[in-house]
């Protein structure tokens, strides 16, 4: 059975080795956004899991890591 995400939940896109959100859904795809904010990307359901409580807090750590450094905006 194929993983069928909900509209805000915490994904990795097994394809880019990717977490983020899913922010839509259009056609065959789903619209994800990094958890630290940026520009969406589209990915195909087939290529997204769903993640744990600690893979998620985790990604929003280093996301905020990230920007206390200057790394990004």
């Amino acid at each position: 059975m194929q993983y069928a995400p909900a509209l805000g939940d915490t994904v990795e896109d097994i394809q880019r080795q990717t977490i983020g959100k899913v922010m839509g859904f259009v056609g065959p795809y789903v619209q994800l956004r990094p958890v630290d904010g940026g520009r969406e990307w589209d990915a195909r359901r087939e290529w997204l899991r769903p993640v744990s409580l600690t893979e998620a807090l985790s990604a929003g750590v280093a996301a905020a890591n990230a920007r206390s450094r200057g790394e990004r905006s």
